[in-house]
């Protein structure tokens, strides 16, 4: 099989971890007018363009005055061509006016929905941006939650370029984490693909069962358990049962999506009614005919889901 196609998985810039320990980093690169930045505010991205907007990537100097706030958090994302990436986030506070340069704030999974085609394609500029936005995302959204020590509760400083978080009371430091996920399109012996619809989803939505990483467990045994747990169907425990195919970040807040094709080895369905609220077994012809219909939505196509089932499918199936 090749490899997945996963937008969320491109990018194009050096992180240049070795430079994070640098005295002062962020401080001479704002400074820099070679220096660009992203802006982000409760989380959406400053975004440029109407039709396919993407991330704008800003004089990073000029940004301090252009939004009036001198209390937001820098973070140092990385190097292309010879240039410094900074990202410039504003405290979550009340609206504030994208900045000058920029046209609109937007949420990182329609940026990168309006992108799809040119990521696709591999379009240099796309693929930087995209892989800047979605390290920033992610980092932003670990700062969110890790103003206070874990040990001991006392407020914390930002350290290694916005890479960590330093408590002063107990000498601890503390990095970004990622929270492992497991996401599988499981076929069975017939070859038609097992979908299922999440309790908090609209009725008709239909994807790939998913669930985390359990302390002290193999992804392939997670993949039998959630699979279990939420549908009641077996997955065979021979080699090539359970069969990677690749992974994307879902900094949605924290999550990294470990991508699977797994033989189901049983076939009655039972869902668990609390995560999942139904299960079915779809053949081509059906899912083609459930979808062109509306009957049934799938997930978008930035998504290592959809890229699952149209791996299944063999090309790919109408909706966005």
């Amino acid at each position: 099989m090749h490899p997945l196609e996963l937008p969320f998985s491109r990018s194009a810039h050096d992180r240049a971890a070795h430079r994070r320990d640098e005295p002062g980093l962020v401080e001479r690169l704002r400074a820099d007018p070679t220096t660009r930045a992203l802006v982000l505010h409760r989380g959406r991205l400053a975004v440029v363009g109407q039709e396919a907007p993407r991330a704008a990537l800003l004089p990073a100097a000029p940004l301090l005055s252009d939004t009036g706030r001198g209390d937001g958090l820098w973070m140092f994302l990385g190097e292309s061509d010879g240039g410094a990436h900074l990202a410039f986030v504003l405290p979550d506070g009340d609206d504030v006016a994208p900045p000058a340069g920029a046209d609109a704030w937007l949420g990182l999974r329609d940026v990168t929905q309006g992108q799809a085609g040119a990521l696709a394609a591999g379009d240099p500029d796309v693929v930087l941006t995209h892989g800047l936005s979605v390290e920033a995302v992610a980092l932003a959204g670990w700062h969110g939650t890790h103003r206070q020590c874990g040990r001991c509760g006392g407020p914390t400083a930002v350290v290694q370029a916005g890479w960590a978080r330093h408590c002063p009371a107990d000498a601890r430091e503390t990095y970004p984490r990622t929270d492992p996920a497991v996401i599988m399109a499981v076929v069975d012996d017939a070859d038609r693909l097992l979908l299922g619809h999440a309790a908090t989803w609209p009725e008709g939505r239909f994807s790939t069962l998913a669930g985390f990483v359990e302390a002290g467990e193999a992804l392939e045994d997670t993949v039998r358990r959630e699979v279990a747990e939420e549908s009641g169907v077996l997955v065979g425990t021979a080699p090539g049962d359970v069969v990677y195919r690749g992974s994307q970040a879902w900094p949605f807040p924290a999550s990294l999506m470990l991508g699977f094709r797994a033989r189901a080895v049983t076939t009655a369905v039972h869902t668990d009614d609390e995560e999942v609220t139904d299960a079915r077994w779809f053949t081509r012809a059906e899912l083609a005919a459930a979808t062109a219909s509306g009957e049934v939505g799938l997930p978008g196509r930035h998504s290592i889901a959809r890229a699952l089932i149209e791996e299944w499918y063999g090309e790919e199936l109408p909706g966005s």
